[in-house]
């Protein structure tokens, strides 16, 4: 795998930083459709904050070219697809990332190239969506002039500890020995090691069930908080003394969001209704989970009326609309669910968030962020997200007001889950 070149289709929170990752072994060209995230990156900026300039100055130096031209990747035979994998507003799978970016490489597929996925799909994706593109584009035959693999994307956004090559990964190929082939061009940039599955259908399942996993275990303290506050005991003081045991589960009850955890189950419910089984857990799941952000605003209502305050109009502030902490990422957000729910009773809510970025959250949201704070106008403040910039912070004179703490960060407040 020496001699390969290598093309990252998609440079996001995913393409880029394995991009970076594989210019250090080998030539690489990184593609993304959209010319302002190439000027940005070839300026040396990422706005997703997973590389800082220096390390983009470094690839550039290197082996790594930026581009949007088609016409630049034609001599690579190895592709690797990272575009994002969304849902639709009926939360069924939306594909058409993954097949326009199969559609872009069927057009430039030469004999004995490889094309390897780390786009989240469901078990059969690959081989039954995006390989018949991949044919219809390039004329060739799948299997026999070209291959294709499987390595799930396993990028936690925002983690500089756990970053590309010190997570364990996840391989596969359509054939054995393209297997083999893609375990080992992992195999040289992942410090941490690999595991090569036993066919593509199998990564596939592996990786969609990591976050389905999370997904149903977080709902179920997520339920916990629910029933703890109707019993008046603090949830967190729950799981910390639960917590004590070897083998217990350590999850947090929150907003779950994003672009994986939020999203996936409904790949994998997708694939069982197709074949004629309707998941159960998984969707109860993702309904309890969907709906916590209605939750944590009935809540917030419910406090301002006991302290004295008229809720219509009432001023609100949130700290934080990006999907995790110290992240700019804004896909998916279930804060948002929180803020169109205080707006439906009337309030007036405002957010701050110095982590996201302002023109993003103005086009996927039109909220407009606040650049400065003061508190003293709020009838209540929601922490919404646990950004280390909101953790020093003292809400005082706030004794008639409220204080929910969604991410139970805070040593006193009204609320928290």
């Amino acid at each position: 795998m020496s001699k390969s070149k290598i093309c990252i289709i998609g440079l996001g929170y995913v393409g880029l930083p394995l991009a970076h990752a594989f210019s250090n072994k080998y030539n690489v060209v990184g593609f993304d459709i959209y010319q302002s995230r190439i000027d940005e990156l070839n300026s040396a900026y990422d706005r997703t904050l997973e590389l800082n300039e220096n390390q983009i100055r470094e690839a550039l130096n290197n082996n790594i070219k930026f581009t949007s031209n088609t016409d630049d990747i034609k001599d690579s035979n190895i592709y690797i697809v990272t575009v994002p994998t969304p849902i639709d507003k009926n939360k069924r799978p939306n594909l058409t990332p993954l097949l326009k970016a199969s559609e872009t490489i069927g057009k430039v597929l030469s004999r004995d190239d490889i094309v390897i996925y780390e786009s989240t799909v469901y078990p059969g994706a690959t081989e039954e969506e995006c390989v018949p593109v991949l044919e219809k584009y390039s004329s060739l035959k799948f299997n026999a002039d070209f291959f294709c693999g499987y390595s799930p994307e396993r990028i936690n956004p925002g983690d500089k500890e756990h970053t590309v090559t010190k997570i364990l990964k996840v391989t596969a190929g359509s054939t054995l020995e393209t297997g083999k082939k893609v375990d080992e061009l992992y195999s040289s940039i992942i410090t941490a090691g690999t595991h090569l599955a036993p066919t593509i259908k199998v990564a596939e399942a592996a990786k969609v069930i990591e976050n389905s996993q999370r997904d149903i275990n977080i709902a179920f303290v997520n339920e916990l908080a629910i029933i703890f506050n109707k019993l008046n005991i603090n949830t967190n003081d729950v799981l910390e003394a639960a917590g004590t045991k070897w083998n217990f589960l350590n999850f947090k009850p929150g907003l779950v969001g994003g672009h994986c955890i939020g999203v996936d189950p409904y790949y994998l419910t997708h694939k069982a209704q197709q074949v004629g089984y309707n998941p159960e857990i998984i969707l109860a799941g993702r309904r309890l989970n969907d709906n916590m952000g209605i939750y944590v605003a009935n809540q917030v209502i419910k406090l301002l009326i006991k302290k004295g305050h008229r809720v219509d109009k009432s001023k609100i502030l949130v700290l934080g609309i990006t999907f995790k902490e110290n992240c700019p990422d804004i896909r998916n957000s279930r804060v948002i669910d929180v803020i169109e729910e205080l707006q439906e009773f009337g309030c007036c809510v405002d957010v701050y968030d110095p982590w996201a970025d302002e023109v993003e959250v103005k086009s996927e949201y039109n909220i407009k962020l606040k650049k400065e704070l003061n508190y003293s106008e709020y009838a209540g403040v929601i922490l919404a997200v646990a950004h280390e910039e909101f953790k020093s912070m003292k809400l005082q004179g706030f004794d008639k007001n409220v204080v929910y703490d969604i991410k139970n960060i805070l040593k006193e407040s009204d609320g928290n889950l």
